[in-house]
């Protein structure tokens, strides 16, 4: 298995401390070899972990490292560019999350990857939501929907939405489809979704209390 594959299957099943050693070795590695395209996938696995532990100065350090190990090649800008708009996100700057995402789907669209416009366009409307552009951001999870999105994220856009507009027992129903679609394919959800999963559930749990939102929870995730 090759070091890129590897390093991200480990970070989607949340294993940071393999995540870790894999990349710290990595990075010895490719800067010897005069790799780039290996230094900045190691840089750019050391920055989600340091998303994942809410070190969002360190991500941004990390990620910043890794598109200057880029040097300008455009192919190897793009994880970096995800991880610098996340890290804006994180932090609660959703003017300049939006400028990010929208760089990085421009990007992506160069580069004719339309796979991760897609992933990327789901990121923009979570963000459009945070700035209170409901409509937009549901445009925006229809177009993704309609491009063949995975079905665990599609999920997750419906907490978003039916969160945000007040539906908190459709919420819970979904966050237990959520979690079983996760968990049917070993994963676990990427940091900043798992903050916004986490923000909507304890709005239901607000909202309905925990007896009734452990029922809805349990009619959305199959037996």
């Amino acid at each position: 298995m090759e070091f890129a594959e590897e390093v991200r299957a480990a970070f989607r099943r949340g294993d940071s401390a393999g995540v870790t050693v894999l990349a710290r070795a990595e990075v010895e590695r490719a800067r010897a070899a005069g790799d780039s395209g290996g230094e900045v996938e190691a840089l750019y696995a050391l920055s989600r972990v340091a998303l994942r532990e809410d070190d969002l100065p360190r991500a941004e350090e990390l990620a910043q490292a890794a598109l200057a190990a880029a040097m300008g090649e455009r192919v190897l800008e793009e994880r970096p560019r995800h991880v610098l708009a996340a890290v804006a996100r994180l932090s609660g700057n959703y003017l300049l999350a939006r400028e990010r995402y929208l760089a990085s789907i421009a990007l992506n669209e160069e580069l004719g990857r339309p796979d991760v416009v897609t992933s990327e366009s789901y990121n923009l409307a979570v963000t459009e939501l945070h700035l209170g552009n409901l409509q937009r951001a549901r445009e925006l999870f229809a177009e993704v929907g309609e491009r063949g999105f995975e079905a665990r994220y599609l999920s997750m856009a419906g907490v978003a939405m039916a969160s945000a507009d007040g539906d908190h027992a459709l919420a819970a129903r979904l966050l237990g489809r959520t979690d079983a679609e996760f968990a049917a394919v070993g994963q676990v959800p990427d940091p900043d979704d798992a903050r916004d999963l986490s923000a909507a559930r304890d709005l239901a749990v607000a909202a309905l209390g925990e007896e009734r939102f452990t029922a809805e929870y349990q009619v959305g995730a199959p037996s």
